[in-house]
């Protein structure tokens, strides 16, 4: 009795050793026959048994999707609403199916209709590369009444183009579709043993950023946008949307992000019909460029995907790179097409093996040797017999088989016969057969002849339809929309957008860093919120922008050991936030007695008092910070005076003294910057504008904000803006079907407004724009029709300088080819400092530039506080000797700008001492 307890108990498994083998169970079957694509044909089973199904019931028409689902479900035991979804997925994505009906859209997110309703069909690419019985693999159904394949020979790298997205037990897998043509050409060039690289490609297009693809391996990420375009200065339209998106989502992201503040819209409106189209009408005064990096930083017109290349092989799931799927997939592609090489010349040599058998039975008259034989034995031994002079030529050993195919031959065919035709016949056979065995033995160029043969007959119309582009990074802090008031208690020390009745700051976003400045010298960087302590006796307070180098601050404070004040300028680019630092000495008791802040790095005067009763000899200065150099904010500073302060006023606002700001454009994302990325396009002042010309013929004046959007593919020109520079241009009329060149100054001064300066006929373009002063003119055309010359005009032989709406000159030459400005080394006058004059009296009208210059002033001749007028060269011609002024000149003070130091005489140079060159 106890032998027999103990042996059950040895019998006996634990719960949870149970409950463990069941999981690794389910959990194998799920990832093996659910959720994971096999790497051989790229499919999960359902939508393998579907396409089985599929090619069974097809006889060229069209099959309710409810039958087909009844078929499957003869391999399928999973229901028929999994059934339905992958089939549904597997017709959207308009490849292996021929679809009729409401299938749904996925732009929209529409689901299909009813199975009962739609119909389907295998498509002639899936016919052509999906199906081969011979080379099939087959298995028993789940329930043993039917086979079906365990791989489907597939011969393209379907996994790549479709994409599959899976979750099991443990595991996911999410494989991004890629382009077609891309896919067929990256096996032929990997076969050619060429290196690939294959980008994803999405039915919505859209515009991608795939630098950390990472091959779709784990870790990996790509970037997707919508596709917005600028309708004008109150609308943005979004063309296309990112993969993973539908217009009700997004539309959805876009409200929100409004309704949050984040964005200010005025009307989100969908015309999504044939195309999308969604149309976003701004808030008045709000930025279009700043709008559309708004909804790439705020809404789903930016989707961040991680791709996860998972697939089965042999029976495993194995974690593998996008090139190692093509690799796979095109060897198994040159593997089936020589199997089906290999079917092919076994069965030519077959049919040649039988035509030569018939031939010889008919000709040698064999079947009338077994006329007289009595059994069925030895009309079989009689023929075999005749056979025996010829069978040295056979390929194989001819057998039973074969004399009974022949014995089964028809008298009326016998005698029909024709030795002619049976020659021709077999000649054909002859001339396959040589074709397949030399196909065979240049089995790679036969693969890539199959692939560029699939490349001609299906790839037209799935050209690349998303764009493939590097994205900048947005700033959320930048392009987010002010929807907050800050609002400030100096006294208590209180900062955020719920103190409404306290002091107002500025406008700000609820995600921004706010920076403060304490009297005791501390400065802290802390986030914006409804309320938040950051100190009392708060001296100043604002949004602070990170890495701004730009921004310079100017401080006097008292040093509370010593007494002795102390001036420094520095720059706050990168703090930890709300981290207290110190910008004044390291005594507790040390204060700021002065501080201003300056976006430019001003640097101002101040007027400082000492008390009455200090020792100091002059208790009333002036100090300069255009002095003192900026550095760090721990710096002690430089001693402004060693005696008590009783007061310190500014005394004349200041200059930048840090200079103009280098301003770079970087054409594969369209946007400026000053990272020293792309094209240099000038150094600029705060009051410089960049002149902007696009292929379309229009310019457009901008300032340099860094958010601004000027795209590669529009752009020809993109320049520091100079209002006396000529900028010469060519361009084509649609109208007159002619080529006009044109000469012109951009006399304008509205920003951000786009003005057409070429006819406005929809086939007129620009070709060619250049602000060289005066530039050499490169043409190429053919006087003869056949032979290219070339000629290099002045530009002033051709046309001179008119209005911006000027037609220009026409070109005349016979079939221009190409047209090209060279730029010469003549520039347009450079801006010159003239002494201001008291009177115009001073300046005698006759007189030359030489003896202005020889003249001596008096002393009280050059007034710098007095207005002045301000008079363009231009409009008082000047030349290098001897000429007058031609313009009467006012009886009030003169300035005059823009004129070149060319124009004055080597020998002038008293004019030296006037502080002038």
């Amino acid at each position: 009795m106890s032998e027999q307890i103990e042996g059950e108990l040895q019998n006996q498994i634990a719960v949870a050793g149970m409950y463990e083998n069941w999981f690794l169970e389910y959990a194998s079957y799920v990832i093996l026959e659910r959720a994971v694509p096999a790497v051989g044909d790229g499919l999960k089973p359902v939508q393998r048994r579907i396409l089985h199904a599929l090619k069974e019931m097809d006889d060229g028409r069209f099959n309710k999707v409810a039958n087909v689902i009844g078929q499957t479900m003869q391999y399928h035991p999973h229901g028929d609403a999994s059934i339905n979804d992958a089939l549904v997925n597997l017709g959207q994505k308009e490849l292996l199916f021929d679809c009729q009906g409401n299938w749904g859209d996925n732009r929209t997110g529409d689901s299909a209709a009813a199975a009962r309703y739609i119909e389907v069909r295998l498509s002639k690419f899936a016919n052509e590369v999906v199906f081969n019985a011979q080379t099939t693999n087959w298995q028993l159904s789940y329930d043993g009444r039917k086979k079906e394949p365990i791989t489907l020979p597939i011969k393209f790298p379907l996994l790549l183009a479709q994409g599959v997205e899976g979750i099991a037990v443990g595991l996911a897998t999410k494989i991004m579709p890629h382009n077609f043509c891309e896919i067929l050409q990256a096996s032929i060039d990997l076969l050619n043993n060429k290196k690939v690289e294959l980008l994803p490609d999405f039915q919505f297009g859209g515009l991608m950023d795939a630098s950390n693809y990472n091959d779709g391996l784990r870790g990996g990420r790509i970037r997707v946008r919508a596709r917005i375009e600028e309708f004008d200065k109150k609308t943005l339209i979004i063309k296309e949307i990112p993969y993973t998106t539908t217009t009700t989502s997004l539309i959805d992201s876009i409200i929100k992000a409004n309704d949050t503040g984040k964005i200010k819209i005025k009307k989100v409106i969908d015309n999504t019909a044939k195309d999308v189209e969604i149309q976003v009408q701004l808030a008045p005064g709000i930025s279009p460029d700043v709008t559309i990096d708004a909804l790439y930083a705020f809404t789903d017109c930016e989707v961040s995907i991680s791709p996860n290349a998972c697939v089965i092989v042999e029976d495993k799931p194995h974690f593998i790179g996008i090139a190692e799927i093509l690799k796979v997939s095109t060897a198994q592609t040159v593997d089936l097409l020589k199997q089906e090489l290999e079917i092919r010349k076994n069965e030519l040599m077959e049919r040649l093996l039988f035509s030569s058998l018939e031939k010889i039975f008919i000709e040698n008259r064999i079947y009338r040797q077994i006329e007289e034989c009595e059994t069925f034995e030895l009309v079989i031994e009689t023929v075999d017999k005749g056979l025996d002079p010829f069978k040295k030529d056979f390929y194989r050993e001819i057998t039973e088989e074969d004399i009974l195919r022949l014995l089964e031959i028809r008298i009326k065919r016998i005698s029909k016969f024709d030795s002619f035709k049976a020659d021709e016949l077999m000649k054909r056979l002859l001339e396959e057969l040589a074709e397949v065995e030399d196909n065979l033995a240049n089995l790679v160029r036969y693969a890539i002849n199959y692939f560029k043969n699939l490349l001609q007959k299906y790839g037209k119309g799935r050209e690349r339809k998303t764009e493939i582009q590097s994205f900048n990074t947005i700033s959320a802090t930048v392009v987010a929309a002010a929807n907050q008031k800050l609002y400030v208690n100096r006294a208590d020390g209180f900062i955020g957008y719920g103190l409404k009745k306290d002091e107002y700051v500025m406008d700000c976003s609820d995600i921004d860093d706010i920076i403060v400045f304490r009297q005791n010298g501390t400065c802290v960087v802390t986030k914006i919120q409804e309320k938040v302590f950051v100190g009392k006796d708060v001296l100043y307070v604002s949004v602070f922008k990170k890495n701004d180098d730009r921004k310079v601050y100017n401080l006097v404070y008292a040093d509370g050991k010593s007494g002795v004040s102390y001036v420094k300028r520095f720059k706050v680019t990168s703090v930890t936030r709300d981290r207290e630092y110190r910008v004044v000495g390291a005594d507790a008791k040390s204060k700021i007695t002065y501080f201003s802040a300056n976006e430019n790095g001003e640097a101002e005067v101040i007027s400082i008092s000492l008390t009455a009763n200090c020792t100091a000899k002059i208790k009333q200065f002036d100090y300069d910070f255009a002095k003192l150099a900026i550095k760090g904010r721990e710096s002690l500073g430089n001693v402004l005076t060693k005696y008590p302060v009783r007061k310190i006023i500014q005394k004349s606002a200041g200059v930048s003294t840090l200079g103009g700001v280098d301003i770079w454009y970087d054409p594969t994302i369209g946007r400026l910057n000053r990272d020293q990325h792309g094209d240099y396009i000038g150094n600029f002042q705060p009051t410089d504008l960049i002149l902007s010309i696009y292929k379309s013929g229009n310019y457009e004046l901008t300032n340099f904000e860094l958010t601004n959007r000027y795209p590669a593919e529009e752009i020809l020109y993109l320049k520091l803006f100079n209002p006396n520079g000529i900028i010469s241009a060519v361009y084509f009329d649609g109208a007159n079907k002619s080529h006009f060149i044109k000469r012109f100054k951009i006399e304008t001064s509205t920003i951000d407004k786009k003005f057409l300066f070429i006819s406005d006929h929809k086939a007129s373009n620009l070709l060619a724009a250049s602000d060289n002063y005066s530039p050499n003119v490169q043409i190429k055309h053919k006087p003869d029709g056949k032979t290219n010359e070339i000629l290099l005009v002045p530009i002033d032989e051709l046309v001179e300088v008119r209005g911006w709406k000027a037609i220009g000159s026409k070109l005349s030459y016979t079939k221009l080819v190409d047209i090209e400005f060279i730029e010469t080394e003549a520039q347009s006058p450079e801006p010159v400092a003239i002494p201001i004059v008291e009177k115009a009296a001073a300046i005698d009208p006759e007189s030359t530039i030489e003896e202005i210059i020889e003249e001596e002033p008096d002393s009280d001749t050059i007034i710098e506080s007095e207005p002045t007028a301000t008079v363009d060269v231009e409009d008082i011609p000047l030349t290098i000797k001897g000429e007058i002024l031609k313009n009467e000149i006012e009886d009030i003070p003169l300035e005059i700008k823009n004129y070149s130091t060319d124009a004055i005489p080597k020998e002038a140079n008293k004019g030296e001492q006037l502080g002038l060159f």
